[in-house]
């Protein structure tokens, strides 16, 4: 594994030998990696390769068997988000967008977007962060009071995300965005995935569209039935044999 992966002074996020398990079926085998301040990481893989298993654990959302999940909330403060609840990591800066997107279709995008402050009562930089989001995101603007089922797919990933973004969060988590969208869609989520990353947004990205993740991640890793099994950086992965040959098809 690349030294530039593994800085210390650079580090917000590390995962140490996390372990999970489904029953008698284990979906996360010993994993370790590290996400760096201020980048794009991806976590890459086959359906089924254990990649949202090991977001749904940094979350707490499932529960890990072993390991650590360390997380700098503020400079030289770690915690382990294993002995948090979910709504503690909420609050300490890590919000996760759902595989599905999980918006709340029966609710305009102005209440879904409001959820996402739930955690930070009457801070006075909401206002600030929903014009940000909206500017982000102008379709969600123009379709602020309509309901969230009204809108498509795509529209839906993107009041997903903002909803994420309203809660301030140091990292954010993305299980598969681009699922289910149409390319164009896909072509629009990730650049502006870029852009948020472009100010400072540090990004752990779930993905199994390998080709566009690598293309934006500053480092990458590849999970194989619940083992990393390769890491670099993101655009050096697009050009290794191994990778071409599973996930590119040429």
């Amino acid at each position: 594994m690349s030294e530039s992966l593994l800085s210390e002074d650079r580090a917000i996020l590390k995962v140490s030998h996390l372990r999970v398990s489904y029953g008698h079926i284990q979906a996360v085998k010993d994993v370790s990696f590290q996400v760096n301040t201020g980048e794009i990481t991806a976590l890459v893989g086959a359906n089924g390769a254990g990649k949202s298993t090991t977001l749904l654990a940094i979350s707490k959302i499932i529960a890990a068997q072993a390991g650590s999940v360390e997380f700098q909330r503020q400079p030289q403060d770690w915690v382990n988000l294993l002995a948090k609840t979910s709504s503690e990591i909420v609050r300490m800066g890590v919000s996760q967008v759902a595989e599905g997107r999980a918006i709340l279709l029966t609710m305009s995008v102005e209440e879904n977007l409001q959820l996402g402050t739930y955690t930070r009562e009457k801070n006075p930089q909401i206002a600030q962060d929903l014009k940000f989001v909206l500017d982000l995101f102008p379709i969600l603007k123009s379709r602020y009071k309509e309901l969230a089922g009204n809108l498509s797919g795509g529209e839906q990933q993107m009041l997903a995300i903002g909803r994420a973004l309203m809660a301030k969060p140091k990292l954010l988590l993305l299980d598969e965005p681009s699922m289910g969208l149409a390319p164009l869609k896909v072509k629009e989520i990730f650049s502006v995935l870029k852009e948020l990353n472009a100010l400072g947004q540090s990004i752990v990205l779930v993905e199994q569209n390998v080709q566009q993740a690598l293309r934006i991640s500053h480092q990458a890793y590849v999970l194989e039935n619940g083992e990393l099994t390769l890491s670099g950086v993101g655009k050096e992965l697009l050009e290794d044999p191994r990778i071409i040959k599973a996930y590119l098809g040429t």
